[in-house]
């Protein structure tokens, strides 16, 4: 058994390469060893990142990966790139005739290792550009095709957990990467193009600008008050109690005081940690039954009359690789765009012109909603 970055529970990882050279690993909660199929599909050279294009108005950076319009969209449940091959018509990214959890690198990548290189000279210093050099990975939870997150149990969830911690830790150790995420998109509203239970994890070649403009407001706060502005949040929003949805030994969950979504909560470790390499094994034990059971409760959020599924994103917001680590705490951000059953909170002139957010719900009736719904 080759045990990945950071496992806390046993799991085996196996590495192995797909037709073109990426690489596939498997995270799987059995003891048998896996003998990888070879890959046979004639995939050719694979797609590259192109470049990354500056922003002078805004100082942010903006990745032009064009590659990307020739990706998979919605194929037929028979077509799913993403379940085992031999389940559907074609071979799958993943040569397999099943497995538990398996992370590859993204065929159509908005950042990679191989990104070109760009030459060192800016003909007009407005318009500086940097290759779009990091690694974006796709992340399966199930084999099953129609399963969703919420519907995993704790011992798979962990070994999700598992992988999350192995590639934060890997990504983290590669060359000129400042941040990684790991996120969830679910639904067609939120503009998922594969249905397959699935979540994304990108490491960045810089620190992005919302995560940018965390960490300075928490350098900020910090300087002023030596504490971390996570924790004084988390303290403030205990106390208030209004907007917490649930707690537990270890973990809290809360619709923020400034939300900005029609439904978005945050889900934070009772103790003060970068990232998700450092929780340690009864947090992450806990983790795998909260987190579940708070996307159960986000599924029946909206009932007209029988539950919607709700589109999220969910993201963890952990600390950049080399900065700023003793000012971060790390936390699950969910959001989602379903204000009510058939309507969507649109992000029209005010958010998209100038960022001045508008909300339609206010956090606390969020939270008594999901105080209400309780666990299931």
């Amino acid at each position: 058994m080759e045990r990945g970055i950071g496992l806390a529970h046993e799991v085996r990882r196996t590495s192995a390469r797909l037709a073109d050279g990426r690489e596939i690993i498997y995270f799987d909660d059995v003891t048998e060893v896996r003998s990888p199929r070879p890959d046979e599909r004639p995939l050719g050279t694979r797609a590259e990142a192109g470049e990354m294009r500056f922003d002078a108005l805004t100082g942010e950076w903006v990745a032009v990966a064009s590659h990307r319009q020739n990706r998979t969209f919605l194929p037929p449940p028979d077509e799913c790139p993403l379940c085992p091959t031999g389940r559907g018509s074609v071979p799958s990214e993943v040569p397999e005739p099943d497995y538990d959890v398996v992370v590859f690198e993204n065929r159509f990548p908005s950042f990679s290792e191989g990104a070109p290189d760009i030459a060192a000279t800016v003909p007009e210093p407005l318009f500086a550009t940097a290759p779009a050099r990091g690694r974006c990975e796709v992340v399966c939870f199930t084999s099953e095709h129609t399963g969703q997150f919420a519907q995993l149990p704790p011992a798979r969830v962990a070994t999700v957990l598992d992988a999350w911690v192995d590639r934060t830790t890997a990504l983290s150790s590669l060359p000129g990467v400042e941040y990684v995420f790991c996120f969830e998109n679910r639904g067609p509203e939120i503009g998922v193009t594969l249905h397959h239970p699935h979540g994304q994890i990108y490491a960045y070649p810089y620190v992005p600008a919302r995560s940018r403009a965390m960490l300075e407001r928490a350098r900020a706060h910090r300087q002023a008050t030596g504490r971390l502005l996570g924790s004084d949040l988390l303290a403030a929003e205990r106390a208030a109690g209004s907007r917490v949805v649930l707690e537990t030994d270890h973990w809290t969950a809360y619709a923020p005081f400034a939300s900005r979504w029609p439904v978005e909560v945050h889900l934070v470790p009772n103790r003060s940690v970068p990232d998700l390499p450092s929780l340690i094994d009864d947090e992450r034990a806990d983790l795998s039954r909260v987190y579940p059971q708070l996307l159960r409760r986000l599924d029946r959020f909206h009932a007209a009359p029988t539950p919607i599924p709700l589109p999220y994103i969910a993201g963890w917001h952990q600390a950049p690789v080399h900065e700023g680590r003793d000012d971060w705490r790390l936390s699950m951000q969910i959001t989602s765009i379903l204000r009510a059953p058939g309507k969507l909170k649109y992000l029209a002139g005010s958010e998209s012109g100038v960022g001045g957010w508008v909300t339609d719900v206010t956090p606390e009736s969020v939270a008594a909603r999901l105080r209400e719904l309780g666990d299931a």
